[in-house]
């Protein structure tokens, strides 16, 4: 038995879902002896961002700059940048510029330079600037972020042990997260489905359980998968 046709997605907007990075990524540019050490890390909230800032400020305290871009929320509504001492849009903008377009949210970038005794003029610190985070960002594991139907399955015991199997054996091959199991009166099995493979599960469980469980689309949630 399956359920009704589920409900479409919510809408995202007029593209896809912006990607995010995972963990942390320190990578180093040398400019006519100009030191760029450049810091991106996943965040989840202004608050993380700012915290970041902080720690790579105290960290390198001694260098002359330490200019910052970040863009958080689900639809990157928030944006900050700063040049800290640098000449006006020669650092933070063009470092905020490479998360625009690279289409990231919930990231911050910092770039810590220790000046090399050689002037770069303001083109020649923009393109630094942005080179410096454009290679942070080569050398980080990018995130995308699609929708994924919540699909919840119930089960009695009796037959939980096989269908668990079933249901984990189908999720590594059509791109689906398995839940941990929750157990009472009987198991209850949730799955983030890719929204084009939920009739494919309908027909996995029918044919596994003859027709017996039912596979119920609970919700839709926004979802990490690797890049």
């Amino acid at each position: 038995m399956t359920s009704p046709v589920p409900p479409q997605p919510p809408s995202t907007g007029s593209g896809p879902l912006l990607s995010t990075i995972s963990g942390t990524t320190v990578h180093e540019l040398v400019v006519k002896k100009s030191r760029f050490i450049t810091r991106v890390s996943h965040v989840d909230s202004l608050a993380d961002a700012e915290a970041v800032i902080a720690a790579v400020r105290k960290q390198y305290w001694d260098a002359r700059h330490n200019c910052t871009a970040l863009v958080v929320g689900p639809g990157g509504d928030q944006q900050r940048s700063s040049d800290d001492g640098e000449p006006s849009g020669t650092a933070g903008i063009p470092m905020l510029e490479v998360l625009r377009h690279r289409g990231l949210t919930d990231v911050v970038a910092v770039v810590t330079r220790y000046f090399g005794g050689v002037l770069l003029g303001a083109g020649g610190l923009v393109r630094a600037y942005s080179t410096a985070v454009s290679q942070a960002l080569d050398a980080a594991t990018l995130v995308r972020r699609e929708m994924r139907a919540e699909v919840v399955l119930q089960a009695g015991h009796s037959e939980a042990g096989r269908l668990e199997h079933v249901l984990r054996d189908w999720s590594l091959t059509h791109q689906a997260t398995f839940l941990p199991v929750v157990y009472d009166v009987g198991a209850t099995f949730t799955l983030l489905v890719p929204p084009a493979r939920i009739a494919q599960l309908e027909e996995a469980v029918a044919a596994a359980t003859a027709g017996a469980v039912s596979v119920d689309v609970r919700g839709w949630q926004v979802t990490d998968v690797p890049g």
